[in-house]
């Protein structure tokens, strides 16, 4: 699912909160292993220090921004409440009507190319790989 603007956002704008259930890694790590065995093609597991957000089944529109080499936003990991870790996407640039929102996804580089996950974002500077 493409999520395009349906108005303009300034620069340094909060778009939206990455929202999901918040476990620990461990959590996560077999909660990914069960995704794959039940064939849920995608999930939504967003690291975050020595936490995971999971959003494959409970989530907002946030889960479905798509990764670009040369995005429109970025992600940034934010404290509130004096030590609660929340994920909020921002504006990276003035963002027009229409235009679709992206983030770099950052993953970790993956040693074994096997494993590898192209890339399909299409920038003029891909880089081919998201890990």
């Amino acid at each position: 699912m493409i999520k395009k603007t349906q108005e303009p956002i300034a620069e340094k704008d909060m778009v939206i909160e990455y929202i999901g259930q918040v476990i620990s890694a461990g959590v996560a790590d077999l909660r990914e292993k069960r995704y794959e065995e039940k064939g849920i093609g995608s999930s939504y597991l967003f690291r975050v220090e020595d936490q995971v957000i999971d959003a494959t089944r409970m989530g907002n529109m946030a889960r479905f921004i798509n990764h670009c080499c040369e995005p429109n936003c970025y992600a940034k990991v934010v404290t509130v409440e004096g030590n609660r870790k929340k994920v909020v996407i921002f504006a990276k640039r003035n963002i027009n009507v229409g235009e679709e929102i992206t983030y770099d996804y950052k993953f970790p580089l993956e040693a074994d190319k096997t494993k590898r996950i192209p890339c399909l974002c299409r920038a003029s500077h891909c880089k081919g790989y998201l890990n």
